[in-house]
């Protein structure tokens, strides 16, 4: 067959774009995190729950910890753009929560929703973002302490967000102070060219104006990138990639590579303070997790 993009054939680029192919264990680990969320709930409690916009899905879920202005980590979930809800990426909140930080969960419309538009869910993550930094009071955290965390298509959906002109929101320039992001894309190229097209109305604007790695001199906070050793060959070219390019262009940027993690066992490492998203998220954000913290 004809390369399509770098040295792929269709049908290797559709593989390389489809979590089933290379991770065989994905509903599993999915209804895992559903039902750790679950538990979490028990133990913390039923998150709050605030509004950012005028929709009922803008919305978000907040688990607080018990420490004074406290900061606060804004949580972008995954689902390749089409699927996922925060009720059911609650797991991570015991972990922040007893670190001593706020966990908020954002919601936010799915692509099937917005008829194939990603414009859309960026916008929704920005405003969400944008309403944690101007609401911290209320939510007892500390506005200049705000960190993003996103994993898979919420990586990518973060990563936009660091390429936010934040003063069009009425916010400072850097309100945000780190993005720890997991298993993302940053250039929509492949994307665009394997079968996710099939529901993503991919346009020229769109996939240039939602590239982070084509809006490097934007970014203005330190980005933290991982990926499993078994992810698909594209996820880790895309993390790899975009760590190079920030790198190049002088920003702060670090790339961790985490052995035998597929695309989703990385992702539920961030419920565990010693799993590699776990300790890299509280690295970032500065805090502790040791005995006694």
């Amino acid at each position: 067959m004809a390369k399509v993009f770098l040295d792929y054939d269709q049908q290797a680029l559709d593989a390389a774009y489809d979590q089933a192919v290379y991770a065989p264990n994905r509903d599993q680990i999915l209804a895992r995190l559903a039902h750790t969320s679950e538990l979490v709930r028990r133990r913390l409690g039923a998150p709050e729950r605030f509004s950012y916009g005028e929709k009922p899905i803008e919305s978000l879920d907040v688990y607080r910890t018990a420490k004074p202005n406290a900061p606060i980590c804004v949580f972008v979930h995954g689902g390749a753009w089409r699927a996922g809800l925060a009720r059911d990426y609650a797991f991570p909140a015991e972990m922040l929560v007893r670190a001593g930080a706020h966990f908020v969960a954002l919601d936010f419309n799915n692509v099937l929703e917005t008829n194939g538009d990603l414009m859309p869910m960026a916008e929704q993550v920005r405003r969400g973002i944008a309403w944690v930094f101007q609401h911290a009071n209320k939510i007892g955290g500390d506005a200049n302490r705000l960190y993003v965390c996103g994993t898979s298509s919420g990586a990518h959906l973060s990563g936009v967000a660091a390429t936010t002109d934040w003063t069009k929101y009425g916010l400072p320039a850097a309100p945000v102070k780190g993005y720890t992001l997991a298993s993302g894309m940053y250039d929509l190229r492949g994307p665009r060219l394997s079968k996710r097209s099939s529901y993503v109305k991919f346009t020229d604007e769109a996939e240039a104006a939602l590239s982070p790695q084509r809006h490097l001199a934007a970014i203005r906070a330190p980005v933290v990138l991982l990926y499993g050793s078994l992810e698909t060959p594209e996820f880790q070219r895309q993390s790899r990639d975009f760590a190079d390019a920030l790198t190049r262009a002088g920003k702060a940027a670090e790339i961790i590579r985490a052995e035998g993690y597929n695309h989703f066992e990385i992702a539920e490492t961030l419920g565990n303070p010693y799993g590699p998203l776990g300790r890299a998220l509280l690295a970032q954000m500065k805090l502790d997790s040791g005995p006694g913290s």
